[in-house]
């Protein structure tokens, strides 16, 4: 899943892509390089960030998404909201994937709107919003606090007849640089819920906390953690750099073939 922020203030590209050219570009490098989902956000959910409203949302997403449907007719497009009236309209628009980073509980319309769609949906865990998330969350046990949060969703989901569900444990979203880690040698833990699982660390501060280097300087720290989540039974990787997270797909594919063998 290819990464194209729309918003002005995201924490690694922030205010890259505000023009048509400037996102048709974007889109065509990402699929060029191998992505297999365009995943389109107007509002930024780095740390700190307040909450967009769905108007702002929708005039800075509907001419981008318009205008990536018209030249990538054949591309598959999540769109990253938490707000029910924008996945509405987007989907309606074209797009085929609602991503929500706060699994309902920003707009509680949204698993009924989602059921009324029947779209898939990314489900995201994320501790508080963004503008608090990162202010001191604690965990008894992370891995099953947050396996306990999915089970309740899922249920509601499916009592909605939503069964096209995807599973993201939100690395960064309400976790300390030690719940990150933790979270990440358990990944496989999730497994147990038999639901494709997504992983987004693309030049987080995880990576950066670690090695000492900025969002721009951590490409190779982000492979490193997408190879290691592949491992872990990953199913999509949302990056930035879709190349080297193919690289990272077709190597450890190629491991676990020869395991098999």
């Amino acid at each position: 899943m290819g990464i194209i922020n729309l918003g002005p203030d995201s924490f690694y590209d922030g205010g890259k892509y505000r023009n048509k050219l400037e996102i048709i570009d974007r889109a065509d490098r990402l699929l060029n390089e191998g992505a297999a989902i365009l995943d389109l956000g107007a509002a930024s959910s780095r740390p700190g960030s307040a909450l967009v409203d769905e108007k702002t949302e929708l005039q800075t997403l509907m001419p981008a998404l318009e205008v990536v449907l018209q030249k990538f007719p054949q591309a598959v497009i999540s769109i990253d909201t938490y707000n029910a009236g924008v996945a509405a309209a987007a989907i309606k628009a074209g797009a085929h994937i609602i991503n929500d980073i706060s699994a309902g509980e920003v707009d509680p319309r949204m698993f009924e709107t989602i059921a009324r769609l029947q779209v898939p949906y990314i489900m995201m865990h994320m501790k508080g919003t963004p503008a608090s998330m990162q202010q001191n969350p604690v965990y008894e046990d992370i891995v099953k606090e947050i396996a306990f949060y999915f089970a309740q969703k899922v249920d509601a989901l499916r009592q909605l007849g939503v069964h096209d569900i995807i599973l993201d444990p939100g690395f960064g979203f309400g976790k300390t640089l030690e719940d990150n880690y933790m979270l990440l040698n358990q990944l496989n833990y999730f497994r147990i819920f038999e639901l494709p699982l997504l992983v987004g660390v693309s030049r987080k501060s995880m990576i950066n906390k670690v090695l000492g280097t900025r969002p721009q300087d951590a490409l190779n720290g982000t492979t490193v953690i997408n190879t290691l989540a592949l491992q872990k039974g990953v199913n999509i990787l949302r990056v930035h750099d879709a190349a080297q997270a193919m690289e990272a797909i077709r190597l450890v594919e190629k491991l676990v073939q020869n395991n098999a063998e």
